[in-house]
């Protein structure tokens, strides 16, 4: 009689399903959609932190003005223009790989012209925009109890909106370009870049504020007006940041070409560690 060889015994399972339960499997999956910016679950956390980081962007903008106010001789004007650039800078290195940072109507409107970011998702990020403006206007009225409008971006005395507008469109095409630049191709730096949009933005502002407030964002204008009831001039710090945005998309494309590759793309929505796409490379 011949014996019978023994069945097969069944092969191990793989450890990691050995460990991981249903929570472990589900905290897996919330990661692994985080990581992932094109799923739509994610959405309400790059709205928020668009809405949180224009908060404190507009906190700072608009609160130099109103602490300046409130408190005479606190505040230097330099120190008043060159602390947004850094609020700008560590809001990128702390929130940009969620939303990709843009805090800016303009900016969300120069990453889809340049097909780095999509269109639908850009109402969604200026109505965030907007409201996390007026939120930082409304809580320093509240606790400095000093009117918005100190906070606010207005045309020098003596010139006149459309001078203010021609600032606006020249500083904010200087900054989208950064912006652009560093985050396409062969310029793209990570997490560098945040240094080089920040200290553009203090610099902007060191020699543009006297005349237009070196807004270069509609939604940081927006904040403030809304709060103190008051848009005169408004007009230019809409036209002027968007017509300067659309101007540094074609600049981009005359140095750099069409967009829409991977690395803006990557950058726009939320990767700050992109590389350069290597044809030689799988």
């Amino acid at each position: 009689m011949t014996e019978q060889p023994p069945p097969p015994r069944p092969e191990p399972e793989p450890q990691a399903a050995r460990v991981l339960g249903p929570i472990a499997r589900y905290e897996q999956s919330v990661l692994t959609r985080i990581q992932d910016f094109q799923d739509p679950h994610q959405e309400w956390r790059r709205l928020f932190a668009e809405l949180f980081g224009t908060f404190l962007l507009v906190l700072v903008a608009a609160g130099g003005g109103m602490m300046g106010r409130a408190f005479p001789g606190a505040i230097s004007n330099s120190a008043a223009v060159a602390s947004p650039g850094l609020m700008v800078m560590a809001i990128i290195l702390a929130m940009g790989k969620v939303s990709g940072a843009h805090l800016n109507p303009a900016v969300s409107v120069a990453f889809a012209l340049r097909q780095d970011f999509p269109w639908r998702r850009v109402p969604g990020y200026v109505a965030v925009q907007l409201v996390g403006a007026t939120l930082a206007a409304l809580f320093l009225r509240a606790v400095v109890d000093v009117s918005a409008r100190y906070g606010a971006n207005h045309p020098a005395h003596g010139y006149s909106a459309v001078a203010a507008f021609w600032m606006e469109l020249a500083l904010t095409t200087g900054l989208v370009s950064v912006i652009l630049g560093t985050a396409s191709g062969a310029q793209n730096v990570g997490i560098v870049g945040a240094f080089g949009v920040g200290g553009y933005i203090a610099l902007a502002g060191l020699w543009g504020f006297p005349l237009s407030g070196a807004s270069m964002n509609p939604a940081r204008t927006f904040g403030p007006d809304l709060v103190a009831t008051t848009f005169t001039d408004y007009w230019v710090y809409v036209a002027g940041p968007l017509a300067g945005a659309a101007l540094a998309v074609v600049l981009a494309y005359v140095l750099r070409g069409g967009g829409g590759g991977a690395s803006g793309a990557a950058a726009a929505q939320g990767d700050l560690f992109t590389d350069v796409h290597d044809p030689g490379k799988p």
